[in-house]
């Protein structure tokens, strides 16, 4: 694995105008009520998957949690000053569900919905869009013991938490996504055991991974109708990125094959075309899983989209066979093995090559037609904090200006995207990482809250400005 070195990836980068991007693209910054809030326990808050999991030994490094996170609840108002002054248009946040309906059912909770109607107040003051996601990670814990995602009946609760959060937004607020990576949700929680709920079932992640886009359809299409003569941008966020064959061989290409059905297509088909990929219907058959499909639910999942949330963050490089070269693995399924390539890497090992988002992009436009917008993409780098307090990060202004760049050249190949959301505003709680990865283009000292803004946030506010001030009308 290759070290990120100033020397290895970096490089010295000022500011400027990037080139081929409309004066009405959307610039923006993104959080999660979870990694940012804190106040876990006040206002009517009830628990959440993650405060759950959060307390299983070895589950998250150190044991660390959200309960206090970058105390955002209690200094939301400086934080969004600090939103407009990077000069952005946009600010992506969630919804917390268990602050705003605890415990998955029934009313309102008034308090805590008045926080995010506090939010929306300081951040029109300040000229800044709101860009709301309903659904990033964080379901009741009361929904968990009842069957989560697995269980049919969390999707229609889902449906009723949005509708509930869009009566009460919906005349102030335009931008609206459904769900934030689903496959994240389903797979990572479910599948695989390494975030909330913990849970390791490959059978029950395929039942998630159906009620999540059911329950992504059910809202949609309350709000929808809801909306009535009014704005409405309405989307799902996916995580996407590209799967390449290691070789030409019909093993590589099939792995690619598989890797892409179930990671990309199993999502992407339904919502759009209102069908599951059949080659992956028959993977899934061959394994003994058939997802729980009943009549209506395809109508509803593929209620019609204005935008594509992407969140990229890398893509894979597939191999068709183990390390001794078997095509098949000890209980004869075919290998799917991802093929580490000496590549920059950031601090949480993941490889960097900006061009892949360009082709994610032009996949999305030729596949899918659907306007895009970078709803995450940033990079985990360990920060050294000079003895002046400033952070000279110059591989996430590398990585930021390099996947910019990367949008751009999507957008003059003909891909229609709208707009790019650096992740993170601030360094947060990173899921099962803790505190140990941070994103932020904002340093957060976490023994005392302080905000700083890294070079990369300076960075990324004067190419803003720049690129405005140069885009053709």
């Amino acid at each position: 694995m290759k070290l990120i070195t100033p020397q290895a990836y970096a490089r010295s980068i000022t500011p400027g105008a990037v080139t081929g991007l409309p004066a009405d693209f959307r610039w923006g910054v993104a959080t999660a009520a979870y990694q940012i809030e804190g106040a876990a326990a006040e206002d009517g808050r009830t628990a959440s998957i993650w405060d759950t999991y959060c307390r299983v030994p070895g589950a998250v490094v150190r044991g660390e949690n959200g309960d206090v996170a970058c105390d955002h609840y209690h200094r939301m108002p400086e934080d969004v000053q600090l939103i407009a002054d990077l000069g952005v248009d946009t600010y992506r946040f969630s919804l917390a569900w268990p602050r705003i309906q605890p415990g998955g059912r029934g009313p309102v909770n008034q308090r805590g919905l008045d926080f995010y109607k506090r939010l929306i107040d300081e951040l029109d003051a300040k000229g800044v869009t709101p860009w709301i996601t309903l659904y990033h990670w964080d379901l009741p814990q009361e929904l968990e013991d009842a069957g989560g995602w697995p269980a049919r009946d969390t999707a229609y609760r889902f449906a009723e938490y949005a509708q509930l959060a869009y009566d009460a937004l919906g005349d102030r607020v335009t931008h609206w996504t459904t769900l934030n990576e689903p496959w994240c949700s389903a797979m990572l929680g479910y599948a695989y055991g390494v975030q909330a709920p913990g849970r390791k079932d490959f059978g029950q992640a395929l039942d998630a991974v159906h009620h999540l886009l059911l329950g992504h359809g059910l809202a949609a299409r309350y709000l929808r109708g809801a909306a009535g003569d009014r704005p409405l941008e309405l989307g799902i966020t996916l995580n996407l990125g590209t799967a390449t064959p290691e070789t030409d061989s019909e093993a590589d290409l099939g792995a690619c094959r598989r890797a892409d059905g179930l990671g990309r297509r199993l999502y992407l088909d339904p919502i759009v075309y209102g069908r599951y990929p059949e080659d992956v219907l028959d993977d899934l058959a061959a394994a003994g899983v058939q997802l729980p499909v009943q009549d209506g639910d395809l109508e509803a999942i593929s209620t019609p989209l204005d935008v594509l949330g992407v969140n990229f963050y890398r893509g894979t490089l597939f191999s068709g066979a183990d390390e001794s070269g078997s095509p098949v693995d000890a209980q004869g399924r075919p290998v799917t093995r991802a093929v580490e390539r000496d590549l920059p890497r950031t601090d949480m090992g993941w490889e960097i090559i900006p061009s892949e988002l360009t082709e994610v992009l032009l996949r999305l436009e030729d596949d899918y037609h659907l306007p895009t917008v970078i709803t995450e993409n940033g990079a985990a780098f360990a920060d050294t904090v000079a003895e002046d307090g400033a952070v000279h990060d110059a591989d996430r202004t590398t990585y930021l200006a390099d996947h910019i760049d990367a949008v751009a050249a999507a957008r003059a190949q003909g891909a229609d995207v709208r707009g790019y959301f650096a992740w993170s505003l601030m360094d947060n709680f990173e899921w099962s990482y803790g505190y140990d990865k941070r994103f932020g283009i904002v340093r957060v000292d976490y023994a005392t809250q302080q905000r700083t803004l890294k070079d990369s946030a300076k960075w990324y506010r004067d190419t803003i400005r720049l690129t405005r001030n140069g885009a053709t009308q």
